[in-house]
Order: structure tokens, then C-alpha cells, then sequence
């Protein structure tokens, strides 16, 4: 229905994709898609749907039960610049998405231009028809993951004798929708199964959930108009800020911080969504009831009432998955201008050592800038690492036994300069120690023993605890879906990212792998790139792995070295 309802250009691109991809499987036999044996334009719309509203969306609403990877969750860094804080007097822009780095969420890099002027190099998720994130010749942003309030949920009722499609409204009943549709399951066999289900929707939205007896129907923001692609194409063909922001005005992509810098000197700051207007009388994080028309939507807030900042009085703008109101240092947007249910996150140590990098710092050149995306200083371990010795001083005067195993240890943490390299014991130690305690809080009881616990676990597979953070920190490619398992006997490379939390820029998530010593990365900083906006714009960037999947081509693991050395290649 949208592709049916957009214009005739976003029709011919969107065609245009199919076309490629079609073209390109003609000309490969061998490479065969594992479910569909044609593409057609609509196709591409239908996926940026998937991406948004089953990926970052629906899960807000509180009704999806899978069990979410602490290690693939969506997060990113993102920074801009004056030219007041520029050696060389040029906006520039740091780019850095933390996606999976298999699977739906990996990021492709890609440079579109045509005779007729759209002229964007970046990158976005395979299956979308354009960058949806980097540069043209004249400006650039970039996009974290935020949390408006843009998804809820009614309580229906349904209780009137006799007519079960009749339910509660204003004093009166209205009647639901219902209907079969068929739906095509693939079998692990790969046969694709056809079943029957029946459906059934209130003027809120379909019926998604049964709870306590009523019936649950979601609505999610602008999921009915969509128009993010066109939103997403007119940015990408924007000259200046004035027309940046008049394309972001429709409103269509329905969440995402931007962070934007151009050739004009300019930065901007926007906390992005499409945010309905509501009464402040309801609760919205917890289903409402359905039966009142007090509980309706009342439009969608402007962007003019988001929070945002342009040209800050500070030369910086940052977001890293984290509130507005601390976007930068001085004067920010006030949290008390805005309706509660707009904004739901609070600051991050990733947002909190981005900060001080920016502030602290007069004047960045390229090359500074560059380095700075993958700064490996850990902010987390300044407060936790003497919270930990205290404890352990407190064990000496109880348990001098005990105390003695840890203190070694705890002499490695406390002469540490909180830097992670690939040479780092003591990173190895607060990683693997803060991060199990932030995946679960419970061990936060026993800070002494979960170190105990990592040590243990360390020696058993090490034969040490002093084990050098890239010796078990690595970054190994295979299949591109993520179905194939690591293993310590195919090349890999020593990573010195770690997980977000701990207060690093150089976001990396590594598992434990069955049967292997070592853990692998699988999201992180999966696309970086840097940009100043000089008169001739310059760009470095840099993927993951590199720009072929084909395990025998020489660009299948070439970018992962550059990648590890926290190094860049050109962006043309």
C-alpha cells in the first residue's frame, strides 16, 4: 500500500533496486537466495518496516517476550564539532553505529551517484534501498538508537452478550474487524507450510495479546503511513541546513537521534520521533484503557517540539544512546519543556567519557579526530576499580587468606591507567568482572567473589589469570547469517574494544564460544566513519570486515585489520 501510495520518483528507485538486485543474481547463478526466487520494488519499503518496527520498535510495548542478547542490542556513538574546536576551522562529524555484526543488523558501505545529482556515500543495512546514515558533498549525519514514547497499548473490552466482536467505547460498543489470512511458514525442512490464523483489530490496532481477560491492541507511530525512505532520500539530496531540516519536518521516520554537521560551519541536534500528543492524565508505559476516548492520540508533536540544538555555545554536540538534556556540557534542553512520556533514557557511560573527550579538548585535527572514534579509555573503572579494593581491604582484616588470593589482582586494577590495549591483564580482569555484574545485578552482592569467579574461570581455560586482553578479545569472521561457530583454529585478530558500559568509545561485545578459550566479537562499532567538511569534503571510514562476504575474496577480512589497529581507510 505504500509503494502504491508513493510518489512516481520513490516508485522508480525503489523499482530501480529491485532491478539490481535482480540483475545481479542473473549474472551469479551459483549465489541463490534462501527463500525468495524473484524481488519486486514494494520490497525494499517492506524491509525498512521489518528494520524499524521489529528491531527497534515493538519491543518498547512490553508485549514481545523473546529473550533479548544483552551483546546484539542496538546502541551507537555519535559527535559533531564546530569550526571553533577544529585545528583547521572545518564541522566534522564522527559516524559509529553498533549493530550485530551478523545477520539482519550488519551494516554495508555504499556510495550512490548519479548524472542527475544524488551524490551520498555511507552506509545502511543490506536489503535498504539507499545509505541511510553518512555524507554527501555538502553535509553528513548519523543516527543512535533513542527510546520516545511512540508504541502503546489499549485494554479492549469485549463483553457484550451475543456479539463477541462488540467492545466498549465512550459509553456505547463499536464492532471489531476480523478476518483469515494464510501465511506461509517455512518448515526446517525448507518446505514453506501454509496455515491459517485468524485476526482481529479495534480502531486502536490489531488484537496482539490476551492478559487478565482483556483483549491488547498495539499501535505503533506513523507504522500506517510509513514514508521513512522518502524522508531518509530527501536528507541525503540536502544542500544545507535549511533543507535538512525541512526534510525532516514530514516527520516520517518515526525514531532515531540525529547528530548533523555540513560545510557551512553548522552542528545540529535533534531527539528524533514520531511522537504522539497525548493526555498527561494516563499513565503511558502500561496499557490504557481502550474504552475512553481521553486515551486517544491526538496528532503527532512537531518537530519543532523535540528536543534539540543547533550551534551550541560549547563547539559539540554528542549522543550515545542517551538523554537529550545532557547532549553537551553548559546549557541543554530543559527536561521540564517537554511532556514526560517524550523522552525515556537516561545518560550513559558511553555518553559520559564522549563528553570529556569533547570538552576537554581546544581543537581536534583529522587525524586527532580520527583517533579519538576509537578511544579505548574506560571511565567505568575510575569509580568501580576503588570501590573493589575497598571491599578487599575489608576482607584482609576478616579473611587475610581469601584477601591474599585477590591481591595480585587487585594490584594489576589499581596500578592500571584505566587504557585498554591488547597487551592489558588488567583489562581482561574489569571487562569480564563489570560486565557480568551488569548483565546481572544479583552478583553485584559479591564483588569479591564474582572476581573470584573470574579468576577461577581464567586459570581453567588459561592456566592463568593473567591473560593479555587480545589474547581473549578477538574478532573472527564467518557465515554471514551467524550460523557458523567460531573457533581458536581460524584466523582472528586481537581486538582492544569492550562493551559499552564499561565507558569505552570503541564499542565491542564478545561471547564465549562452546569449546573454545576465547571470546568472539558479534556487535560494536560495525560501521565508523569520520568526516570534516572542508570546502573539499574529506572522509575515512572503515567496516567490520571488509566489503565481500565470498570467504575467497581478498576483501572477505582485509578491513578487520585496519579495523583492529583502530585504523581507517580513505571514503572517496
Amino acid at each position: 500500500e505504500e509503494y502504491q501510495r508513493s510518489s512516481p520518483r520513490i516508485r522508480e528507485l525503489l523499482d530501480a533496486f529491485d532491478a539490481g538486485v535482480t540483475y545481479y543474481l542473473e549474472r551469479h547463478p551459483t549465489d541463490q537466495p534462501r527463500l525468495l526466487s524473484h524481488f519486486e520494488g514494494w520490497e525494499g519499503l517492506a524491509f525498512g518496516r521489518y528494520a524499524l518496527y521489529e528491531q527497534f520498535i515493538y519491543g518498547h510495548t512490553g508485549l514481545n517476550a523473546r529473550d533479548v542478547d544483552e551483546a546484539t542490542r542496538q546502541g551507537s556513538n555519535m559527535w559533531a564539532v564546530m569550526p571553533a574546536k577544529s585545528a583547521a576551522g572545518h564541522a566534522m562529524l564522527f559516524i559509529n553505529p553498533h549493530q550485530p555484526f551478523f545477520g539482519v543488523g550488519q551494516w554495508y558501505e555504499g556510495h550512490v551517484h548519479s548524472a542527475e545529482g544524488w551524490d551520498m556515500s555511507g552506509a545502511s543495512f543490506f536489503g535498504s534501498p539507499s545509505p541511510t546514515i553518512g555524507h554527501n558533498a555538502y553535509l553528513g549525519w548519523s543516527h543512535t538508537v533513542n527510546e520516545p514514547d511512540i508504541a502503546d497499548v489499549w485494554e479492549e473490552t469485549f463483553d457484550k452478550p451475543g456479539d463477541p466482536l462488540a467492545y466498549k467505547y465512550d459509553g456505547g460498543y463499536r464492532r471489531a474487524v476480523e478476518w483469515t489470512d494464510s501465511i506461509g511458514v517455512k518448515t526446517e525442512h525448507g518446505e514453506i507450510a501454509v496455515k491459517k490464523f485468524t485476526f482481529r483489530k479495534t480502531h486502536h490496532g490489531p488484537v496482539v495479546a490476551m492478559r487478565n481477560g482483556k483483549a491488547l491492541t498495539v499501535r505503533m507511530a506513523r507504522f500506517a503511513e510509513g514514508g521513512a525512505f522518502q524522508e531518509w532520500y530527501e536528507m541525503s539530496k540536502a544542500h544545507n541546513l535549511a533543507e535538512f531540516k525541512k526534510a525532516l519536518s514530514e516527520g516520517a521516520i518515526p525514531m532515531f537521534n540525529m547528530v548533523y554537521a555540513d560545510r557551512e560551519g553548522n552542528i545540529f541536534y535533534l531527539y528524533n520521533g514520531a511522537v504522539p500528543r497525548r493526555s498527561t492524565r494516563f499513565d503511558w508505559s502500561k496499557p490504557v484503557d481502550g474504552t475512553t476516548s481521553e486515551t486517544e492520540w491526538k496528532g503527532y508533536h512537531s518537530i519543532d517540539e523535540l528536543p534539540q540544538m543547533t550551534n551550541h555555545k560549547s563547539g559539540f554536540v554528542q549522543n550515545c544512546n542517551s538523554t537529550p538534556f545532557l547532549t553537551t556540557v553548559g546549557e541543554n534542553p530543559d527536561p521540564h519543556e517537554f511532556p514526560a512520556y517524550m523522552v525515556g533514557e537516561g545518560d550513559t557511560a558511553r555518553a559520559r567519557i564522549s563528553r570529556r573527550i569533547l570538552w576537554n579538548k581546544d581543537k581536534f585535527t583529522f587525524d586527532e579526530w580520527a583517533k579519538a572514534g576509537f578511544d579505548t579509555y574506560v571511565i567505568e573503572a575510575e569509580t568501580q576499580i576503588p570501590f573493589l579494593a575497598e571491599k578487599w581491604e575489608e576482607l584482609k582484616k576478616t579473611d587475610a587468606a581469601r584477601a591474599a588470593r585477590l591481591a595480585g589482582a587487585i594490584v594489576e586494577l589499581r596500578e592500571w591507567n584505566h587504557v585498554s590495549t591488547i597487551q592489558s591483564v588488567p583489562m581482561t580482569l574489569f571487562s569480564l568482572w563489570y560486565w557480568q555484574q551488569y548483565r546481572n545485578p544479583e552478583l553485584r552482592k559479591d564483588p569479591l567473589g564474582l572476581l573470584e569467579n573470574v579468576m577461577s574461570s581464567l586459570e581453567k581455560n588459561w592456566g592463568t589469570w593473567r591473560v593479555r586482553w587480545g589474547d581473549l578479545n578477538r574478532l573472527e569472521r564467518r557465515q554471514s547469517g551467524g550460523e557458523e561457530a567460531f573457533s581458536d583454529q581460524a584466523e582472528s585478530v586481537p581486538v582492544a574494544g569492550a562493551p559499552g558500559p564499561v565507558g569505552i568509545v570503541f564499542n565491542f561485545y564478545a561471547r564465549p564460544q562452546a569449546g573454545q578459550k576465547r571470546y568472539y566479537g558479534v556487535a560494536g562499532h560495525s560501521f565508523v566513519s569520520v568526516v570534516e567538511f572542508a570546502p573539499q569534503v574529506r572522509a575515512r571510514s572503515i567496516l567490520v570486515f571488509g566489503e565481500n562476504s565470498d570467504p575467497n575474496s581478498k576483501h572477505y577480512f582485509d578491513q578487520s585489520r585496519l579495523y583492529a589497529r583502530q585504523e581507517f581507510k580513505p571514503a572517496w
